[in-house]
């Protein structure tokens, strides 16, 4: 599932690439992924619009678009928005559920293998209320050691399923999770709670700085994350466990160990190293 680095990468691209740009019509293909809208809908309230700014919010893809709607896109597993002048790739065509025509002759497709992600199309209040429940953003100055400490100290679930539920911090998936708590030499299954203060600075430090230098790698392409031009993340290269059960630790050599124990996710520890 793309997490923070990668939706982020999404849409630094699309802003980039298409802020200013005019939506000139929508072909739907695949409406099962639609919410909020139906495709005839989607296309009346788009067609003619500007898209003013693409950002990120959590894990979501939003376009601001000059009527006040957004475009709001979660791309889950195998979602992707992709730039394109003419027809997709054949590898990725067969996926395309929908298209938006741009008025610089290009396309913006949602593409989506499993098609378990979503695009909605909302109005400024509903998309308040729908983002209201989401925690703290993590590389936002506000989410500071004393901050994590708060958020940790009032749950006694495993640190890892903590760090991974977007009501208390958003963007952190099973990837960087696992990352920054080797990074910060703690066990993810010790309750939240018991992190002592040191460890939650370096705790905080470690979780800012993997998504900080993910962002720069473009994100971590496993299997299906492209970002809008279809190119690939490289952090896959620097990932220190999350991948590597029974690899040995970059730390102290000792042999990964993968268990699926905490939340039936694949976790991934140095018992030598991570107390």
């Amino acid at each position: 599932m793309p997490e923070l680095p990668e939706t982020e990468t999404i849409a630094r691209d699309l802003n980039a690439g298409i802020a200013g740009r005019t939506i000139l019509g929508v072909i739907v293909t695949k409406g099962d992924v639609l919410r909020e809208v139906d495709a005839a809908e989607l296309a009346r309230r788009t067609t003619g619009a500007t898209i003013e700014r693409c950002w990120r919010r959590a894990k979501l893809v939003v376009l601001d678009l000059s009527t006040g709607d957004r475009i709001v896109v979660q791309p889950r597993f195998t979602g992707a928005l992709l730039l394109a002048r003419g027809p997709l790739p054949p590898a990725e065509a067969p996926y395309s559920t929908l298209s938006f025509r741009l008025d610089d002759g290009r396309d913006l497709h949602y593409r989506d293998i499993r098609r378990l992600g979503t695009l909605a199309l909302m109005p400024p209040a509903r998309f308040e209320g729908y983002t209201g429940g989401l925690g703290i953003e993590p590389l936002d100055p506000a989410f500071t050691s004393a901050h994590l400490s708060g958020l940790l100290r009032v749950s006694r679930q495993a640190l890892k399923k903590v760090l991974m539920d977007q009501r208390v911090v958003v963007g952190i998936g099973n990837i960087y999770a696992n990352e920054a708590c080797w990074r910060a030499g703690i066990d993810p299954s010790r309750a939240a709670r018991d992190v002592d203060p040191e460890e939650i600075v370096a705790l905080h430090s470690a979780i800012t700085s993997v998504l900080a230098e993910s962002i720069l790698a473009r994100g971590t392409s496993f299997r299906d994350y492209v970002d809008a031009h279809g190119g690939k993340g490289s952090f896959e290269q620097s990932l220190a466990v999350y991948g590597r059960g029974g690899a040995p630790c970059l730390r102290c050599g000792a042999r990964l160990i993968e268990t699926h124990a905490i939340d039936g996710r694949s976790t991934v520890l140095c018992a030598g190293c991570q107390r």
